[in-house]
């Protein structure tokens, strides 16, 4: 019953309530920060209780915080929520029934800061190229970094959230795969999103990631890492209720 209702778009994951999370679990600082970049104005001195604040802005309910609002603004939303990170591991070869790797993470902790340390983990894990750049350069990435930028906020934004699962961040020797709990949503195909069609899953954590992160909720996160590089494979496995990026490498060392 609760798959129908999603698929209807009569309820999402991202106002179900964080459990355990109470209005006492928000990091008040952070968010203060945030109300006042987000609406020019100070937390402090709205006329309504905090509790009401929140309930207005479609965070939480009655003294608790949504999923929205854990992750978001939660002080450490990953303690009440372990399945809502990312898990993050670069191999030494091009197969993951190995026990040899180079790096590995699990990566926790609000969305800005799981967005911001998984396109590190990426950046540290792939190759800086020379080119015809000098010696004393730092090298161009053999990946452009907007790719990693778009395809990891998509993957953040866009999962199924009623799915208990981390996303997985799996670096090989010849390619990079992005892992999102939840194939894609209703009659949406790989070939409709790869033209900028969009079903936005979680509605209110779309438009508050807007003000977060590098996201514009347009649709075109997957056409702009399409036209900044081109090998790119997108399957929507419906049988596994899984959504992945396969970005090739192109072998350059």
């Amino acid at each position: 019953m609760q798959r129908l209702f999603q698929s209807s778009g009569l309820i999402h994951a991202d106002t179900s309530i964080a459990r355990g999370m109470t209005i006492e679990h928000l990091d008040k600082d952070y968010f203060s920060e945030f109300f006042k970049r987000r609406y020019n104005e100070e937390l402090k001195d709205q006329t309504v209780p905090l509790q009401q604040t929140i309930s207005n802005m479609n965070l939480g309910s009655d003294g608790y915080l949504n999923l929205t609002g854990a992750l978001l603004f939660g002080i450490s939303p990953s303690d009440f929520l372990p399945e809502f990170t990312v898990k993050a591991v670069s191999y030494m070869g091009d197969n993951i029934a190995t026990e040899l790797y180079i790096d590995s993470r699990d990566i926790r902790g609000k969305l800005e800061r799981i967005y911001r340390e998984s396109l590190h983990f990426l950046m540290s894990n792939i190759k800086m190229l020379q080119r015809e750049q000098s010696v004393n350069s730092v090298g161009i990435p053999e990946i452009p970094k907007i790719v990693f930028e778009e395809l990891i906020a998509n993957a953040l934004i866009h999962r199924d959230y009623y799915i208990s699962a981390p996303i997985r961040i799996l670096v090989f020797s010849d390619r990079i795969e992005i892992i999102s709990p939840g194939h894609l949503p209703n009659n949406l195909t790989v070939e409709n999103v790869k033209r900028g069609n969009s079903n936005v899953r979680n509605p209110v954590l779309s438009s508050f990631a807007y003000h977060i992160i590098p996201y514009r909720g347009v649709g075109s996160g997957i056409i702009r890492a399409l036209e900044n590089y081109e090998d790119i494979e997108f399957i929507d496995d419906r049988e596994g209720n899984m959504f992945k990026c396969i970005i090739k490498r192109k072998m350059h060392f």
